[in-house]
């Protein structure tokens, strides 16, 4: 069932709250426009970087063998990143021979959420009907119940046992001769399924910590109760995998296995460190499977881009929400009459719609004239020579159709003006 809440805010607090937000406007609009300024330059100087990157990449003939010619040079490679490293969850006694070792938690719970619904009342005041329904699920984290609105769901949540997400990493992973960087390491992905073999006097502590959780939560004797379960790669708290109830908890255990990996980055010593290019942008990376160099940066490419627009976005629509935010208190003291103020409003939002457009664009086309100046000046070359043929070419285009139509009408065309007059 859904639980609702009714407050009233009055007509000075709205007005109040609406001048607060200038300064909060001001700042969304700042930000905004420093994020599209700087993600111009960010686009440029990273494409500058990949194609000065791509240039001076070399091929090793092999990673068996280390070549001290190449040090200190970009190189590409493929080849196969594998550890010796045995790595261990102490507190579940969890091991495999791998190059990272997971352990991921997760929680059923009820959870709450929130659903807002304002109306305007007539001398300004604010209804706001706040409705709080309540959901069953997985989370990643317990969830305070006593913190819910509605009083029969303020102690519904309790949790068997409580664990951390973790994760342990192979200190030495080697490419052949070579030992991968941590960075690198952090990279090389693809979980698999951990096969858990738990020892049984572990299983029957954490059994009888879960039996004492359900006496405390519930009352009465839970002795006989099963409350842990082991199944693939997965320790599951509760009465059954297939049925999960509140406070049930599942750990989930994965690992990954060496594999092929593509590595670009320069050559140091027996390793790899990142590769600094003119304008100081660097670059390195580590993609899994065989991959050709070309491939590798043609997704750089297409990343950065995808970035940039994603980026352009995001700044047009703080800019836009920041003028929101400035000119909201309009609509905010019309409010003693509804309806004057949503036409107001609707005004507003949509010259700040365009207003934000329009700048934001400006800031675009301005970046583009500092970091691209050459592609910059062609435009405006190009504008101005349209401006120009419009304007002037056009003018004299118009007044020749226009004699052309007289002499198709039968119009006496007017006597020329003589030189000097």
């Amino acid at each position: 069932m859904a639980y609702q809440e009714t407050r009233t805010v009055s007509y000075g607090s709205r007005v109040g709250s609406s001048f607060r937000g200038i300064g909060a406007g001001f700042i969304m609009f700042l930000a905004g426009t420093a994020l599209l300024w700087w993600n111009e330059g960010r686009v440029v100087k990273t494409d500058k970087m990949l194609n000065e990157a791509e240039d001076v990449t070399i091929e090793l003939d092999g990673i068996n063998k280390i070549d001290p010619e190449m040090d200190g040079r970009l190189v590409y490679a493929t080849g196969f990143a594998t550890t010796e490293d045995s790595l261990v969850d102490a507190k579940f006694g969890v091991g495999a021979k791998a190059i990272k070792l997971t352990r991921r938690v997760e929680y059923y719970q009820v959870m709450e959420d929130a659903h807002q619904e304002s109306k305007d009342k007539l001398g300004g005041k604010e209804e706001i009907v706040t409705t709080y329904t309540y959901n069953e699920g997985w989370t990643y984290r317990p969830v305070a119940s006593g913190n819910f609105h509605d009083p029969a769901y303020q102690k519904k949540n309790f949790v068997l046992a409580t664990a951390d997400d973790e994760q342990w990493t192979a200190e030495k992973v080697t490419f052949g001769a070579f030992e991968l960087n941590e960075r690198q390491v952090q990279s090389i992905s693809g979980d698999v399924p951990v096969d858990l073999q738990l020892d049984s006097a572990l299983l029957a502590t954490l059994n009888k910590e879960c039996q004492q959780v359900i006496q405390r939560q519930f009352g009465g004797k839970s002795d006989s109760m099963k409350l842990v379960h082991v199944s693939q790669n997965q320790l599951y708290f509760g009465f059954s995998p297939n049925s999960p109830s509140v406070g049930d908890v599942r750990i989930t255990f994965t690992k990954v296995m060496p594999a092929n990996v593509t590595i670009i980055a320069k050559q140091k010593g027996n390793s790899f460190t990142t590769f600094k290019a003119k304008n100081g942008k660097t670059f390195s990376t580590l993609v899994m499977g065989t991959r050709d160099a070309s491939e590798i940066y043609e997704g750089a490419h297409s990343m950065n881009h995808t970035m940039m627009w994603i980026f352009r976005i995001i700044g047009i629509l703080l800019i836009i929400s920041g003028l929101k935010g400035i000119f909201a208190f309009l609509s905010t003291i019309l409010k003693v009459v509804p309806f004057v103020a949503n036409i107001v409003g609707w005004g507003v939002g949509v010259v700040c719609t365009v207003v934000g457009l329009s700048w934001s664009l400006v800031i675009i086309a301005i970046a583009w004239l500092f970091y691209r100046p050459l592609i910059g000046i062609a435009l405006l070359v190009v504008a101005a020579a349209l401006i120009w043929i419009f304007a002037f070419k056009g003018k004299d285009k118009l007044k020749e159709l226009a004699a052309r139509s007289r002499q198709q009408q039968g119009v006496p065309q007017p006597a020329p003006t003589p030189e000097g007059v």
